[in-house]
């Protein structure tokens, strides 16, 4: 007996365009931007080259993607994906990957919230019972109870709102730098390097994992009102 696609139900209304692109953003640009400073001083200018190439592959890509969804209006996750091309196993497999994905790429934001919050407050810390809470560790508990509500969030209408803030603090960090630099007369005299071989495979890595939002683009496309705008959002 052929094994059937199950049918993956959705709680959201629908989101609108604009709060579309808020989420697409979001989930491609915001780390790129804090790392772009430290990717160009590994590998020079010349990784900016590495930069377009990734952001192309991972526009086709996601048409790609768009494409297998458009194929049969069950398939509603990369899950779905890997059940309609190859079966139980493949979603199995793409699971794992998937899971593994997101639960590293967690990781990895709340090491860069704990870092940077603990350069800018290094003697922030209270003590519970027998217990020191300091530094780092301090900042990697408070940055996971901030986010840990945003999972409670079924409908990308509403997370929209906390990726617009998102890009908010990305408009903010560019600024803060532009002010730094021709305000206080910090200035952008430094030239840098337009290449360093031993810094390619860490600026490709950087570039790849700000745009490894692969995992969110069936959860977008499927909350969208009008999908033949999904396209739009990646252009």
């Amino acid at each position: 007996m052929e094994e059937q696609l199950p049918h993956s139900t959705s709680g959201s209304k629908g989101t609108t365009f604009l709060k579309t692109c808020f989420n697409g953003y979001n989930a491609l640009c915001g780390i790129g931007i804090v790392t772009l400073p430290y990717t160009l001083a590994q590998g020079g200018w010349i990784t900016l080259v590495l930069l377009l190439g990734v952001a192309l592959i991972t526009r086709y890509t996601a048409l790609l993607l768009q494409r297998c969804m458009d194929s049969d209006s069950s398939i509603k996750t990369y899950h779905d994906v890997g059940w309609h091309a190859f079966g139980r196993k493949g979603r199995i497999i793409v699971s794992i990957f998937i899971y593994s994905a997101a639960y590293l790429a967690s990781i990895g934001f709340l090491i860069l919230e704990s870092d940077s919050l603990h350069k800018l407050f290094p003697n922030a810390g209270f003590k519970l019972g027998e217990h020191n809470i300091r530094g780092k560790q301090l900042f990697t508990v408070l940055a996971g109870l901030a986010v840990l509500p945003t999972m409670w969030l079924k409908d990308l209408s509403m997370l929209s709102f906390i990726s617009a803030g998102g890009n908010v603090a990305i408009v903010i960090i560019i600024s803060s730098i532009l002010w730094v630099g021709v305000v206080d007369s910090a200035g952008f005299s430094a030239k840098g390097e337009l290449f360093r071989l031993g810094g390619i495979p860490t600026a490709l890595s950087l570039y790849a994992f700000s745009y490894g939002g692969h995992e969110v683009f069936p959860t977008i496309y499927s909350s969208m009102k009008d999908k033949t705008r999904f396209s739009e959002v990646y252009n």
